[in-house]
């Protein structure tokens, strides 16, 4: 219920919020998070020492509250893409800047178990094997939310053709690979980095496509709402609670 309630405010243009989780693979950080406050979560094995599979136990905590849980990959391979929507509401997947690689990622997340020949020609011509395989393979996969990661100018080059993809639910601005990409790597205050977000939005949301980007600064993460971006993913595990002790003890020492 939780993966079809995030897919629906998403299609009906509202706007959702996430964070990360990567430095801490225990359920029990699940049943800390107050209600109300998260629509999503999205585990990651990029950038960590984890693994995907380390995490299940918190996605099956995440699901007792409601909260939609998703994978992000470190790999593009549409079989680690499907093989995580088997387990997870949906995938994330990092630096898809081509649209015949990101529409192979989206058949992988929301057309899974078709692969090979049959594939390909659901995908080229609309051809399904039988009305049966395409009802059961829809049903199966309607709920799955997929979401490119654009991390490159090429990416944001081909992003109306990307938008356009079906099974695309969102995309998602990681500023660190994308400020290096352009030139001013982490100045996330940037006019080009910005002006480049804009566009993004403005983009994704002509196509009815939620786009948002990360970020650990409630400041640039309110700017970015208020620029239109939908797919809100604030800070992680780790800079929270960081963020979290450091503000507590610093009253409690200042008595």
């Amino acid at each position: 219920m939780s993966a079809k309630l995030l897919k629906q405010k998403l299609v009906q243009g509202e706007t959702v919020y996430g964070t990360l989780i990567q430095n801490t693979i225990s359920p029990a950080l699940v049943d800390a998070i107050p209600a109300g406050t998260l629509d999503f979560a999205i585990v990651s094995d990029e950038h960590t020492a984890f693994d995907i599979g380390d995490f299940l136990a918190m996605r099956h905590a995440f699901a007792a509250k409601g909260i939609a849980c998703l994978a992000r990959t470190h790999s593009r391979s549409p079989d680690d893409v499907a093989k995580v929507c088997d387990t997870y509401d949906g995938v994330v997947v990092p630096y898809v800047e081509e649209p015949e690689e990101c529409k192979a990622l989206a058949a992988a997340a929301v057309y899974r178990p078709l692969k090979g020949a049959a594939l390909d020609k659901v995908l080229s011509h609309g051809e399904w094997p039988t009305k049966a395989t395409r009802e059961y393979v829809e049903n199966r996969g309607k709920n799955t939310i997929f979401i490119p990661m654009i991390e490159s100018v090429r990416g944001v080059e081909n992003l109306d053709k990307i938008c356009s993809i079906p099974g695309v639910a969102g995309v998602f601005v990681g500023p660190n690979d994308m400020t290096v990409n352009m030139g001013i790597p982490n100045e996330y205050d940037h006019k080009d980095f910005i002006a480049i977000l804009q566009r993004i939005i403005d983009t994704a949301n002509a196509k009815h496509v939620a786009a948002g980007c990360w970020f650990g600064n409630e400041a640039q993460a309110i700017r970015t709402i208020r620029q239109g971006a939908r797919l809100v993913v604030f800070s992680n595990d780790g800079l929270l609670f960081r963020n979290a002790i450091s503000e507590s003890f610093a009253n409690v020492r200042r008595g």
